[in-house]
């Protein structure tokens, strides 16, 4: 019997208001009953069923919630994450989930040891353009891969006033952008044989770095990460050379500008990019658009709902979170010793 399962929010700022509670609300078998607010009640607004505790010990002593979704700074995820998994709750984290990888070893063992569901909130998996990749070199389109490259940019050039850019542990560019970008490496192409990296702040005034270049290099693939908050010229999203032909992608997914100017998740069209920003494969004799596949973020949570009711397997595994600060950690000791780091 396929059942209902109650939901918690842990923190209620911009990614947690416009990414994580639309999606909840959107999911059947999710029922959005609590969140955390420490000093408003402003998830009222759009969720007037919910209750508002005032810290995350009283929702998890007074609520009846199953799942626990964390969406606070990054510095404050094991100590949340260890106390709902101590509480016997399932478990969200926001992405990269801890810190560093040996808290997140130690939440994995935790979950494990309870038989708890532990993941973290990965959602650019499901970015359309990022499944279209997957399915170019699933159907070796390009031949063999020999250089893969992926770009985050964004112009921003006075800081925000916010934790992210903040000399606090877990902000910064590397942190929050890296995180998708590795992990869609990872997913692609596995484990690298080495990591180097630049880690820089450019902007004046800001605390944490605001730039990275990132090496991921494989025995036949290099892999490029990049992310720069001072980037306002048009560069590709992504860009794949192969012993057969080239793909480039300009332009991020719809979904989060969606979510953003408040539409509401899952409807008609939800995900599709229109034919104007779909990539270009360059073969030997021939160019062509080549379609971007819909995007499908609704899909997180309702995984999310069916591994709770025992109907499928986990999307995004804890250990690959894990992995995922392994190679931040790799990058981090890069640019601290001007070496490569073997991993």
């Amino acid at each position: 019997m396929t059942r209902t399962i109650k939901t918690g929010l842990v923190g209620f700022g911009k990614v947690a208001e416009t990414m994580h509670a639309p999606l909840i609300q959107q999911e059947p078998l999710l029922e959005l009953t609590a969140v955390v607010e420490r000093h408003q009640e402003k998830s009222k607004e759009d969720y007037p069923q919910v209750t508002v505790y005032k810290s995350l010990e009283a929702m998890l002593e007074q609520s009846d919630v199953e799942l626990v979704v964390i969406c606070t700074p990054n510095e404050w995820h094991f100590p949340q994450a260890k106390a709902a998994l101590e509480a016997g709750k399932h478990l969200v984290v926001d992405k990269p989930i801890t810190v560093s990888s040996s808290e997140a070893e130690a939440l994995v063992k935790l979950a494990n040891e309870k038989g708890l569901v532990l993941t973290a909130y990965q959602n650019r998996r499901l970015d359309g353009d990022f499944q279209t990749i997957q399915k170019l070199l699933n159907e070796k389109v390009l031949g063999n891969i020999v250089h893969f490259e992926s770009h985050f940019d964004r112009f921003r050039p006075e800081p925000n006033d916010n934790w992210r850019e903040k000399e606090v542990p877990g902000s910064g560019i590397l942190y929050d952008l890296g995180a998708h970008l590795i992990d869609q490496a990872l997913i692609l192409f596995g484990q690298p044989k080495w990591v180097y990296a630049e880690i820089l702040k450019q902007r004046e005034g800001v605390d944490a770095d605001d730039f990275f270049d990132i090496t991921m290099m494989y025995a036949h693939t290099k892999v490029r990460l990049t992310a720069s908050i001072l980037m306002n010229a048009k560069l590709p999203k992504f860009l794949v050379l192969g012993d057969k032909g080239s793909y480039s992608k300009f332009g991020l997914d719809v979904q989060e500008a969606a979510l953003k100017t408040g539409i509401i998740p899952g409807g008609d069209g939800w995900g599709e990019e229109p034919e104007s920003g779909w990539g270009e494969v360059f073969l030997a004799h021939e160019s062509y658009p080549y379609p971007t596949l819909k995007g499908d973020y609704p899909a997180y949570y309702k995984n999310i709902a069916q591994v709770l009711n025992g109907k499928e397997a986990l999307l995004v595994q804890p250990q690959e979170a894990v992995q995922t600060l392994k190679i931040i950690e790799a990058a981090q000791q890069s640019h601290a010793e001007g070496r490569r780091v073997y991993v």
